[in-house]
């Protein structure tokens, strides 16, 4: 009886992937006269009701949804995360995200800079990821991978091509190999969470050597530049490309965005509940870096740009928008609504500067919003600053403890 089933089920499969042929078949049908219940008899085709013909084809057209999953620790996300996670999500439909735990960041990097809850809504925050799983292992154990391909129905585990290894120098993606289900994508050049800590520290060593010689921190600061070069294909990558709607109620918020962080997150998240489309202004490095002195900006331009356009909650970005919200921007991009944040790098004005909103409250268009986190872009830089110097001292420590060993040693030997 099984044998018989699957049989008919090979010819409807044939007959529904030769569908010229099929055609021809009921046309010669009808026209003979024939009758179902004929083809039936005569065995030509399965007996059983037609009426399931439809729901046949539909089951064949369905395809499967391909789920893919990809990990990290996403400490400092920066765009080169978000671009890697981008192109995990072009190899399936569905894009599952692991969440590396403290624990096993300290066990296998060093302590994180971002906590996981904070490392969690700025994943949560990328307008490719569909799915976040907190505390995953650094590394893929058999165990873990069982429960992706059978709790989480994920098809395929992604990676870029940098290497990733393990302290004992096996590759952590080695059993996801093995299964046949790995896929690899390319590393974005010109960023890395290494490097973007290297300036911070190394701005950071600069602005106090060389405090009162503005030339010297200029100078300082053009050696720290990033070596990512942006395109235009890039930024279409990262873009929605979709305008607001006729009658959209269109939210703004501007801001540097400098070391794109959960605050930022939650702040636009908030501001884009308050309309149909958000339209955000990224300032430029020169009024970030006179607004809040030197090291900052430590993302130029187009590396904040980028982040902000990877935001499911952003819409569309003005490139270098002014620091003052102008009466032409408001009518330019029909802006409904200016909005902005309690938490700031500085609420305050500079002495003899005007109010870059006077505009938008002057017509009753401004809101401040307050802000979700207190996180900000000089916190998060402390918090770098502070686990170098923790870092530093471990070290000096250990090396003391290493050099008394070994002179404990060499007297021991000599005597």
């Amino acid at each position: 009886m099984t044998m018989e089933y699957e049989s008919d089920y090979r010819i409807w499969d044939w007959l529904y992937s030769s569908p010229h042929l099929f055609g021809g078949l009921m046309v010669t049908a009808a026209l003979l006269g024939f009758s179902t219940s004929y083809f039936g008899g005569v065995g030509v085709f399965p007996s059983y009701d037609w009426s399931n013909f439809g729901i046949f084809i539909k089951k064949k057209r369905e395809r499967k949804r391909i789920r893919v999953y990809m990990d990290g620790c996403f400490d400092l996300m920066h765009y080169g995360h978000a671009n890697a996670l981008r192109q995990a999500k072009a190899l399936g439909d569905e894009l599952v995200v692991g969440v590396v735990s403290d624990e096993e960041i300290v066990a296998n990097k060093g302590p994180p800079v971002l906590s996981m809850e904070e490392r969690l809504a700025l994943v949560s925050g990328l307008k490719w990821v569909d799915q976040v799983i907190a505390n995953a292992p650094y590394a893929i154990t058999e165990k873990f991978m069982n429960t992706l391909f059978n709790e989480h129905k994920i098809d395929y585990i992604i990676h870029g091509d940098d290497p990733c290894l393990l302290p004992d120098g096996t590759d952590a993606y080695a059993l996801a190999k093995k299964a046949g289900r790995y896929k690899q994508i390319k590393r974005t050049e010109g960023v890395s969470s290494t490097d973007i800590v290297g300036r911070i520290l190394s701005s950071m060593k600069d602005n106090k050597n060389s405090e009162g010689d503005s030339f010297k921190r200029q100078q300082s600061q053009r050696g720290q530049l990033s070596q990512f070069l942006p395109t235009s294909r890039r930024i279409v990558q990262f873009s929605n490309g979709k305008g607001p709607g006729p009658n959209a109620h269109i939210v703004y918020i501007d801001g540097a965005f400098d070391l794109f962080h959960a605050g930022h997150v939650e702040i636009l998240k908030k501001a884009r509940q308050l309309g149909d489309f958000l339209l955000v202004g990224i300032h430029t490095d020169h009024i970030v870096s006179e607004q809040r002195g030197m090291p900052y900006p430590v993302m130029h331009l187009l590396e904040r740009t980028l982040s902000v356009l990877a935001c499911r909650y952003v819409d569309e970005v003005i490139i270098g928008a002014p620091w003052g919200v102008t009466k032409d921007m408001i009518t330019t991009f029909n802006i409904s609504l200016v909005v902005h944040g309690t938490i700031a790098e500085s609420n305050t004005l500079l002495p003899g500067e005007t109010d870059p909103y006077t505009v938008p409250k002057s017509i009753g268009i401004f809101r401040m919003l307050e802000s979700p986190k207190s996180i900000t872009t000089s916190s998060v830089a402390q918090r770098i600053v502070a686990n170098h110097e923790a870092y530093m001292k471990r070290n000096a420590k250990k090396t003391q403890s290493e050099k008394k060993y070994y002179e404990e040693k060499a007297y021991v030997a000599g005597d």
